[in-house]
């Protein structure tokens, strides 16, 4: 069974899940020593391969370039024609990356049985519920290699300046559902603001620039808090997040590179489940949840019962300022 010597490894489509997987391929670099490991990323998180655990040559998937399942057939055709795998890895549940795992033509095809994707893979299997994400990668190679196998920890690998006494907050996320409403994160940037002397650096996307503007623009006292939404490209945004020495956040991407690059990680969580999504590593993170309302925990994008996620929206704000406090204190 490890005895491949080329084994191609496909890689999450999502920033955090991107972040997790880390510990995939530091797990089958020690179950394979002597392979040859590649991987494929999306192109737009494919910057975190520069801090990723070693390995020989990556692919960059183009979803523009490479549109539909013909698209993804194609991209695998073309990596069957540099390279012959004897191992392929799909950690996506997605169709589209089984058929782009079949067209690569490697000898083994290994994946969880999602999407009816099954005949595309010679070793499919059932994904276990109430394990943490990076669990579930793990396991994929577990159930494949029938051994005993030790998680490791998720880490990136990068050479950061030194940690500034700062809180970097990001109220955003790509699902409205864990998103903080404007209002909640006005009124807990204030609060924050009055109770500790760190600056405060404000994060997101250019997408999400407008959103913080209008946040940072009502904010009471904007004396050292810093607007960085739109300002920062993905490589800037990893050094800032990993030279603060706290993070106050949503469930989102920028949580798990904070918390694979050892900044301390305050994670608020309304719909999603932070036994299968919260950063990983327990040693820097700290997960809060209201736990008052029967729709937790959804999974859905968009609220479906209020307005606003009630669950974010009733977040105690005292509660959250203290915990920043109690990390600044106790590092």
């Amino acid at each position: 069974m490890n005895q491949a010597q080329n084994i191609l490894i496909r890689l999450p489509n999502w920033l955090g899940d991107m972040v997790m997987a880390s510990a995939f391929v530091k797990a089958v670099k020690e179950q394979y020593p002597n392979a040859s490991i590649d991987l494929i990323a999306k192109k737009g998180i494919d910057f975190l391969l520069d801090h990723y655990p070693a390995h020989s040559q990556h692919f960059i998937f183009n979803k523009e370039t490479y549109k539909g399942l013909g698209g993804a057939r194609k991209f695998g055709k073309e990596i069957a024609a540099q390279k012959k795998y004897d191992l392929f890895f799909c950690l996506p549940d997605s169709f589209s990356s089984a058929v782009m795992a079949k067209a690569s033509g490697a000898k083994k095809v290994v994946g969880y049985k999602k999407e009816l994707r099954s005949f595309l893979l010679t070793h499919s299997y059932q994904k276990k519920k109430n394990i943490h994400r990076v669990e579930e990668y793990v396991d994929l190679l577990q159930q494949f290699t029938q051994i005993n196998i030790h998680t490791p920890s998720v880490e990136l690998n990068t050479i950061l300046p030194e940690r500034k006494n700062s809180v970097i907050v990001n109220i955003n996320s790509e699902a409205s559902s864990r998103r903080l409403p404007a209002e909640k994160a006005i009124s807990l940037i204030n609060s924050l603001r009055k109770s500790i002397e760190q600056e405060i650096i404000l994060i997101g996307s250019p997408k999400e620039k407008e959103f913080v503007d209008s946040v940072y623009n009502a904010l009471t006292d904007k004396l050292h808090i810093t607007n960085n939404a739109g300002k920062t490209n993905l490589t800037e945004l990893l050094i800032l997040l990993g030279s603060s020495s706290i993070m106050l956040t949503t469930d989102s991407g920028p949580a798990h590179v904070a918390n694979a690059l050892g900044t301390h990680t305050i994670v608020l969580f309304g719909a999603g489940n932070e036994n299968n999504t919260a950063p990983y590593n327990k040693i820097n993170s700290s997960t809060i949840r209201l736990g008052q309302l029967p729709c937790e925990t959804c999974l859905k994008n968009v609220c479906r019962k209020f307005p606003q996620p009630e669950c974010l929206n009733r977040l105690s704000e005292t509660m959250i300022v203290e915990k920043v406090k109690s990390v600044i204190n106790n590092p």
